[in-house]
């Protein structure tokens, strides 16, 4: 490690992605963290909701970055002040943390007006003095990486390492307390029990309901496996349709849980089925497997760290990195039969049984600030 980076106590990481990016940036975090330095994480309002329960992070800074596409527009006079917060917190340096089809320079601009003397990212093009530290992009064109393992090894380039590669995440107790009451309202626990999150942000990346369904009717019905279904509150009318379609009982916790009560309700579950969206990540991050419906909208986000199953069909426009569809016919999701989905959660809970598996202990909370 350089002298600069072994001098840095007050680390900007930014990281202005969703909650499943964020999960995924918590080993490289770790790394950050290590040796006293003090983490702030700069991130999108949906990565904040995670970030306050990351104990790798010390503080959280939302922030609605206008290069983002989901943020409303204005003028810059709110980026011009938030640049003033930034300078007079006196970071030492500042990590940009992207996937290697966004753009970090936007980022590093930001952290170079706000006077942080560090700065790191990769980057496909020459930042010139916008970095401080270089590293050029080389994915896709010479393979890609995990995301966990990209961020790794972003930060390895200035010498800080993990000793531990596991995501982090941390339930209060308060968020037991919270998962254990829904579960035993609803009788749940007294058989083996699966949840399944049937959600995602984006079309592109949601198995068919119906097909979501076949799989809790086959659970259901022809293993004894109960199924807990969750989802946001307004993913509570998907949650409808398929317990109606299935036919069978399940029990429904759509919008009744806040994140941090569903990571609870995650660590006590023997196995999570869900499409490649953040409630995976989530499951992963406190030793839950997971089988993972992955529409091949890219290929760097897999659940890591937990056993899992990655199911999907092959397409020739695997890779995409869309949010809707580009074909319309969502061949990499709806070729997958439930009765595949049904075979490898299966095989999981038998490697689980076999095994013994205990969840993960629980940390003692500790609140961030933001």
């Amino acid at each position: 490690m350089t002298a600069a980076w072994a001098g840095a106590r007050r680390v900007l990481c930014i990281r202005l992605d969703s909650l499943g990016d964020v999960l995924m940036t918590t080993p490289a975090l770790r790394a950050v963290q290590a040796g006293g330095r003090r983490v702030t994480l700069l991130t999108s309002r949906a990565g904040a909701a995670v970030g306050q329960l990351v104990p790798e992070v010390d503080e959280v800074w939302p922030y609605d970055a206008p290069w983002l596409k989901a943020t409303a527009p204005r003028d810059g006079a709110l980026d011009r002040a938030f640049v003033e917060r930034l300078r007079a917190a006196r970071f030492d340096a500042a990590i940009v943390f992207t996937v290697y089809s966004q753009n970090p320079l936007p980022a590093a601009l930001l952290a170079f007006l706000a006077d942080i003397p560090l700065r790191l990212a990769h980057c496909r093009e020459n930042p010139y003095q916008l970095l401080t530290d270089w590293v050029k992009e080389r994915e896709p064109e010479a393979g890609v990486r995990h995301e966990v393992r990209r961020q790794l090894d972003l930060v390895a380039h200035v010498g800080m390492r993990a000793d531990c590669e596991q995501l982090s995440l941390q339930t209060c107790p308060e968020d037991l307390v919270i998962a254990a009451a829904e579960l035993r309202r609803r009788g749940v626990g007294l058989r083996p029990w699966v949840a399944l999150h049937a959600g995602a942000t984006a079309s592109s990346r949601r198995y068919p309901p119906e097909s979501y369904a076949a799989v809790v009717r086959a659970l259901v019905g022809e293993h004894g496996v109960d199924v807990v279904l969750t989802g946001a509150a307004d993913e509570a009318g998907l949650v409808a349709q398929i317990q109606a379609e299935a036919g069978v009982p399940s029990h429904s916790l759509a919008g009744r849980l806040p994140l941090g009560a569903l990571a609870a309700v995650l660590r006590r579950a023997a196995l999570l089925i869900s499409n490649n969206t953040g409630p995976a990540h989530v499951a992963a991050a406190v030793g839950t497997p997971v089988v993972c419906l992955y529409a091949l909208t890219n290929p760097q986000h897999t659940p890591w760290g937990v056993p899992a199953r990655v199911l999907s069909r092959p397409v020739p426009c695997a890779n995409c990195y869309r949010s809707i569809c580009p074909e319309g016919h969502h061949e990499c999701l709806r070729g997958v039969a439930p009765a595949a989905v049904v075979s490898a959660a299966l095989e999981l809970l038998r490697q689980r049984a076999a095994a013994k598996v205990q969840p993960r202990e629980v940390p003692a909370c500790r609140p961030s600030t933001s």
